[in-house]
C-alpha cells in the first residue's frame, strides 16, 4: 500500500500538465521510496521502467546493455534486442516513444551508466535530438548514488537548462510515517521507539507489524537471524560506495556519538583536511546520511562554521548496537534481548529523538505558528567559548526578523523542572539585540513534571504525539 508523499506527487502532476517534454531527477538515500513514488505516479500514463544491474565483480557495459535490451523487449512486447552501445539503445527507446503521454523511468542510472564514461553525454544528445520532440514525454532519472547524478547530470554543463524538476526525497514526515500503524490504537511512545531505530525510511517502516509491540518489532528487525536491519548496513554501503565502503564507514563511526566540526572529524580520523575528504563529506550529505548544520549569528550573516551531524537514525542504531553483537545475533543468542539493557540507550535515544525533530522542521515551524516567509534560519546552534563569552549549544534555534525561538529537544522518561534552568543559562550566554524577543520552546517525549506547565516559562510546549498528528 502507498502512503504519503502527497507534496511530491502534486509536484509531479503539475509538471506533467505542461505542454512540453520534461526531464526530472529524483535522488535520495537507498530505501527512501524513490522507485515506489515514481512507479505510483507512473500509473497515470503509459509507463516504461528500466533499471541498471547492481554492481558485482566482472560486471561489464555489455551486461548492462544486454539487460537494457531485455527490458526494452518486455516493455514493448518485442524479442530481446542486442545493442553495441548506449547511443543505439537510447535512440531505439526514443523511437518507440514518439507520441502520446509517456513516462520513461531510468532507475539506478549510476549502475546502468557505470561502465561507460560517456553515458551522460549520449543521453543528453538523444534527449536533444529525439526524446524532447514528444511534447507529452517525461524522462525521469533516479539513483541511490546521488553523487553520480550530481556530478554527471545536475552539475554537468551539458545538462544546463534540460533538467526541469529535481526531487530530493528525504525521510517521510512523522505524520506520514504514522500511517504505517494504520488506525490501530498504538501509543505515541511505542511509535517513538520504532522511529528512533528506523527514522522515516519507508522500506523499514513497511516491516512493522502493528499488532506486535515496539520491542517485538525491533527484536525481529534488528536482533534476529536474517532480520531486515541486521544485513542492511553492509548492503547499502557496498552498493553506493563500492570500493570506498570502508572509508565512508570510518567517517560515519566518528559521528555516532554527536556532531563534529570538520577539523574535529579530521583529527579523530587522523587525516588532513583535503579537497578529496571534503568531497567525501559532500557525498555523505548528498546521499542523505549526514547533515551539514551551519551556525548563524545575530547579524543574520551566514558563517563558515558548521558541524556534521549523523542524521540517519538507522545508521547510528546499527553501529551502536547491532554491529558489535552481529556474530551473536547470527547465532540466535540475542533474540530474547531486553532492550532496556542496551548500554547508554537513553543517551542514544536522545540523539535519535533530536534527529526526528530536526528532520521535521516544517512541522515544528507550523506548530509554532511562524509564517514560513519570516524564517531567516533554523538549525542547531553552537557557540565556542572565548574570553568574552561562554560555550553554548542549542538543540534548535529558529531565527525570524524580530524573534529567536530557543528550542530544547528533550527525551527522558521523566523530565524534571530543572530543564527551565538549563535553558535559562543557555539564553544568558547568547549575545542578543534588545530589539529581539526570545521565546523558549520545549519539544519533548516523556513525562513532564507538572510544574513545567504551571511555570509558564515556555512560549510553546510540543509533544512527540503532536508531531505525529501534525500535517
Amino acid at each position: 500500500m502507498f502512503f504519503g508523499r502527497m507534496k511530491e506527487l502534486e509536484q509531479l502532476r503539475e509538471f506533467k500538465n505542461r505542454n512540453v517534454a520534461g526531464m526530472i531527477v529524483c535522488s535520495g538515500r537507498r530505501r527512501i521510496g524513490k522507485s515506489t513514488l515514481i512507479e505510483h505516479f507512473g500509473k497515470e500514463t503509459k509507463f516504461f521502467e528500466f533499471y541498471g544491474l547492481a554492481p558485482r565483480e566482472n560486471l561489464s557495459n555489455k551486461n548492462q546493455l544486454d539487460h537494457f535490451g531485455e527490458q526494452l523487449g518486455l516493455n514493448f512486447n518485442l524479442p530481446p534486442i542486442k545493442f553495441d552501445n548506449w547511443n543505439q539503445a537510447l535512440e531505439t527507446l526514443a523511437g518507440l516513444t514518439t507520441q502520446g503521454p509517456i513516462t520513461i523511468f531510468l532507475d539506478e542510472i549510476s549502475w546502468m551508466a557505470g561502465k561507460d564514461k560517456d553515458f551522460a553525454g549520449k543521453l543528453k544528445g538523444v534527449w536533444d535530438t529525439k526524446f524532447k520532440k514528444n511534447n507529452e514525454l517525461l524522462l525521469i532519472i533516479c539513483g541511490s548514488v546521488s553523487s553520480w547524478i550530481q556530478d554527471n547530470i545536475l552539475n554537468d554543463k551539458g545538462f544546463v537548462g534540460r533538467v526541469s524538476l529535481v526531487l530530493n526525497l528525504q525521510e517521510m514526515p512523522l505524520h506520514e510515517a504514522n500511517s504505517f500503524w494504520e488506525k490501530r490504537l498504538i501509543s505515541s511512545h511505542e511509535k517513538f521507539k520504532i522511529l528512533c531505530v528506523t527514522g522515516g525510511v519507508p522500506r523499514y517502516l513497511e516491516e512493522i507489524q502493528p499488532n506486535h509491540t515496539a520491542e517485538q518489532n525491533i527484536k525481529k528487525m534488528c536482533f534476529s537471524q536474517g532480520g531486515v536491519l541486521v544485513e542492511e548496513f553492509n548492503k547499502i554501503f557496498r552498493d553506493i560506495f563500492e570500493k570506498k565502503e570502508q572509508e565512508y564507514c570510518k567517517i560515519i563511526n566518528e559521528l555516532v556519538n554527536g556532531s563534529l566540526e570538520m577539523s574535529e572529524l579530521c583529527q579523530r580520523l587522523g587525516i588532513k583536511q583535503t579537497g578529496g575528504f571534503t568531497k567525501q563529506m559532500n557525498t555523505l550529505v548528498i546521499s542523505g546520511f549526514v547533515s551539514k548544520d551551519y551556525v548563524w549569528n545575530e547579524n543574520k550573516k551566514h558563517l563558515k562554521t558548521f558541524k556534521f551531524r549523523l542524521k540517519d537514525n538507522y545508521l547510528r542504531f546499527y553501529l551502536k548496537y547491532i554491529k558489535p553483537k552481529k556474530e551473536l545475533i547470527d547465532q540466535g543468542i540475542f533474540r530474547d534481548l531486553f532492550l532496556e539493557d542496551l548500554p547508554g540507550l537513553e543517551t542514544i535515544l536522545g540523539l535519535q529523538f533530536e534527529n526526528l525533530v530536526l528532520n521535521n522542521l516544517p512541522s515544528i515551524i507550523h506548530l509554532l505558528k511562524i509564517p514560513t516567509s519570516s524564517v531567516i534560519s533554523a538549525s542547531p546552534y553552537f557557540q565556542k567559548a572565548t574570553k568574552k563569552k561562554q560555550a553554548c549549544q542549542i538543540d534548535l534555534l529558529i531565527q525570524t526578523k524580530h524573534t529567536l525561538y530557543i528550542c530544547e529537544i528533550k527525551f527522558r522518561k521523566k523530565i524534571a523542572v530543572n530543564v527551565i534552568d538549563e535553558i535559562t543559562k543557555k539564553i544568558q550566554t547568547l549575545k542578543i539585540s534588545k530589539t529581539i524577543s526570545v521565546r523558549p520552546v520545549l519539544i519533548y517525549e516523556g513525562e513532564l513534571a507538572p510544574t513545567i506547565n504551571q511555570d509558564n516559562f515556555f512560549s510553546h510546549i510540543i509533544s512527540f504525539c503532536e508531531l505525529l498528528k501534525n500535517s
